[in-house]
């Protein structure tokens, strides 16, 4: 295929949208429309894998973190969870969305690759969320 997607492309999708996450981050509706715009689109994204099923837990942490409810994680964890969201909304796919399944192989490689570098903070986020709904 001419427009393969594979992880190294997907991590260069990540890096190149570090800059812009940072400056989203730092403004707090501009964020919360970004994550709500990414509750809505992963309702088309097939649930085939961990990485697409923990995608609520990541905009939860995402939310947590600006709130500053939950701040024992890095900033530059955050600006990654959100590079991945802004390319999964504003991301120029490599393999157009409208090719049923097909569409949503580099959405679901990008979130593949921020799980894989972020996997034990959202473990740790887990774990925190947990712990405070017992309490």
């Amino acid at each position: 295929m001419a427009n393969e997607f594979n992880l190294d492309k997907a991590k260069e999708v990540l890096d190149s949208g570090m800059s812009q996450a940072q400056e989203l981050i730092n403004d707090p509706s501009k964020i919360n429309e970004l994550l709500e715009s990414v509750q809505e689109k992963v309702k088309d994204i097939p649930y085939v894998g961990e990485d697409i099923a923990n995608i609520p837990t990541m905009i939860s942490m995402v939310k947590s973190y600006i709130t500053k409810e939950y701040t024992e994680v890095s900033p530059k964890v955050i600006a990654a969870l959100v590079s991945a969201f802004l390319y999964l909304i504003k991301g120029k796919d490599l393999i157009p969305d409208s090719i049923p399944l097909l569409g949503q192989v580099d959405d679901a490689a990008v979130i593949a690759v921020a799980m894989k570098l972020i996997a034990p903070e959202i473990e740790a986020y887990k774990q925190w969320k947990e712990a405070g709904t017992q309490a």
